[in-house]
């Protein structure tokens, strides 16, 4: 289906004032953005403008009930220099997800990818090209209806954004097996990419962060035993030549590069299986010598390698060989760029 979704450009880029081959993802912002307005039960004006300042009411329920989602994707380029997407529609099905948990209307899916497939065409220029590099891509929709009381908003704002990124992580990195704060509750809002899951992320992971360590690992609320998520990541474990991930149990964010990886995984001959892991699992699997690997998967961060899971009270080491999460990382970044064949079907083009 085709939308009418109107092109307003910038008189003159300012690409050129950014060192696209030494950037870090969040303090750059490309030349544009894509705005649509939710007014009278429906979504209104799509459209592509300079980027700009948002005019937001003081009373805007976003800022004061929470009504905030968002989705992070990366562009590449491909060989002939198209624009490239991955699993776009993978996307907007999970902002809809987390639409309806939070009492948010849904975005048409088409016009969310074909909205994205023309952003990131006109802003090609920003998409870096060092291996491991991108143009990060944030969808977020809003409250914005001026009004102080607790019900859903009647009028919301889905914005696009971007920003040119290098990697996020140039070695291993050490978790924090966080013991007192928590991140999700089965029942909660944790399989949402709501906005208020990360505020309430951030003090813990300035303290883990204080303590030497990279990220938190977060685990279960009662029992402070059973492993959910990495920081802003999925997790993956090697015990014994298997690899076992957190099942989806409705505390845990459904990751785009977290599925893709179990396919990848499995289409390689790797048993991969979803279910609860303990953190005395990965202790006696350090023990007994089956402990092989370990990495974090998302967007942002790509595939982030383990060294190491401690506390105040125990500190499991990783061996140092990363053969699968070496190949994971390489294959990925492979397809993202049209260097090998993408047999799965991830890749749309921009254009």
């Amino acid at each position: 289906m085709k939308f009418d979704i109107k092109i307003s450009k910038v008189a003159q880029s300012k690409v050129g004032q950014v060192d696209l081959d030494n950037v870090t993802m969040g303090f750059n912002f490309t030349d544009h953005m894509f705005v649509c307005d939710y007014e009278n039960g429906q979504w209104n004006n799509p459209r592509i403008e300079p980027l700009e300042l948002i005019p937001t009411h003081p009373a805007a329920m976003a800022l004061h009930y929470g009504q905030a989602i968002f989705e992070g994707m990366k562009a590449t380029l491909g060989k002939d220099g198209t624009a490239l997407l991955f699993r776009p529609n993978e996307n907007a099905k999970r902002l809809n997800h987390s639409a309806d948990r939070m009492g948010m209307p849904s975005f048409p899916e088409d016009l969310f990818v074909e909205a994205l497939k023309l952003f990131t065409a006109l802003e090609k220029n920003w998409i870096p090209t060092n291996e491991g590099s991108a143009l990060y891509l944030r969808p977020f929709m809003y409250a914005d209806e001026p009004f102080i009381g607790m019900r859903a908003a009647t009028s919301y704002k889905f914005i696009v954004m971007a920003s040119p990124a290098g990697p996020l992580y140039s070695r291993k990195i050490k978790l924090f097996a966080e013991k007192k704060y928590v991140r999700a509750v089965n029942g909660g809002t944790g399989e949402a990419k709501a906005a208020g899951n990360y505020a309430a992320a951030i003090r813990p992971t300035e303290y883990a962060k204080a303590k030497g360590y990279d990220q938190v690992l977060w685990l279960d609320s009662q029992d402070f035993e059973y492993i959910q998520e990495v920081g802003t990541m999925n997790i993956f474990i090697k015990i014994d030549g298997k690899f076992i991930t957190p099942d989806l149990s409705g505390s845990i964010l459904s990751g785009i590069t977290r599925m893709s990886v179990i396919d990848l995984l499995r289409s390689k001959g790797f048993e991969v299986t979803e279910r609860p892991i303990t953190i005395s699992e990965i202790v006696e699997a350090s023990k007994n010598g089956t402990l092989e690997e370990a990495f974090g998967t998302g967007t942002a961060v790509g595939i982030a390698m383990i060294e190491e899971i401690g506390n105040n009270e125990l500190a499991i080491k990783f061996p140092e060989n990363n053969t699968v999460s070496v190949m994971v990382n390489d294959t990925l970044n492979a397809i993202k760029v049209q260097d090998i064949k993408d047999d799965f079907g991830w890749i749309v083009e921009a254009k």
